[in-house]
């Protein structure tokens, strides 16, 4: 049987099926510190920590994959001292948290072009990718520098190299073909994507495999995100009808 893809959903995932796969756009730090009269670094932090909740609830879920967008190719356009703020907790994230992903069984990917950042980040990601690779219990998918339309761009540039080889036909480019050579080619297909903050858009996130993913936007900020706001996604999920075209 075909692998499923992004473009060629589970027929078994209906309505009540759980989700495999999440996705969660997490909105909203800024206007939660201004809301405070705080730094936004303040909801940063805050941010971090609303990360951790909901990797812990979605393992205590049974979540297969998580991901997370945590830092898009766009984000570079914002003042620089923010930017390294947000370098300096990612690196404190991978830091303090890898011995409780190696422990709880959960396997870490960062997708999108991470080899762009600083050397010894790009060495601190290698290493804990490594050190989890073998874990089966669930995957956490970080998406660093990571803009869904490039993705689909070094895609079709890996395709149309083997094209120009010989190695591949065009004809046989099919959706199957480019699923599998985008970065989430060893993840579940996307079920449910969450954006919170009350913000309604993707912001190039996922555009390829969110093509039958059910979509849920809550107004909650995510600092204040936690676990059972995952729950009451994952309910509104199950509620959903799924027929992906058919009747």
């Amino acid at each position: 049987m075909a692998r499923a893809t992004a473009s060629s959903p589970r027929p078994e995932a209906g309505q009540g099926a759980a989700p495999r796969h999440v996705a969660i756009i997490m909105d909203g730090n800024g206007r939660w510190a201004k809301k405070r009269l705080l730094p936004r670094v303040a909801g940063h932090r805050q941010g971090v920590e609303a990360a951790r909740r909901i990797v812990r609830a979605a393992g205590d879920l049974g979540i297969e994959a998580l991901t997370l967008y945590a830092f898009s190719s766009e984000n570079w356009r914002r003042p620089q001292e923010e930017v390294s703020d947000l370098m300096g907790l990612l690196r404190l994230f991978i830091l303090s948290d890898i011995d409780e992903f190696a422990n709880a069984g959960v396997r870490l990917r960062v997708i999108g072009d991470y080899k762009a950042l600083a050397p010894d980040l790009v060495s601190l990601i290698d290493g804990a990718m490594e050190r989890t690779a073998g874990n089966r219990a669930m995957t956490l998918a970080i998406a660093l520098n990571y803009g869904a339309q490039f993705e689909m761009v070094r895609a079709v540039r890996a395709i149309a190299d083997r094209v120009q080889t010989g190695e591949i036909a065009p004809a046989a480019i099919d959706e199957q073909m480019i699923d599998t050579h985008l970065d989430t080619q060893d993840l579940p297909p996307l079920d449910l994507l969450i954006r919170t903050s009350g913000e309604k858009r993707l912001s190039n996130f996922l555009l390829w495999q969110a093509a039958y993913a059910e979509l849920h936007f809550v107004d909650t900020l995510w600092p204040d995100f936690d676990k059972q706001c995952l729950v009451d996604a994952l309910a509104h999920f199950g509620q959903r009808e799924r027929r992906f075209g058919g009747l």
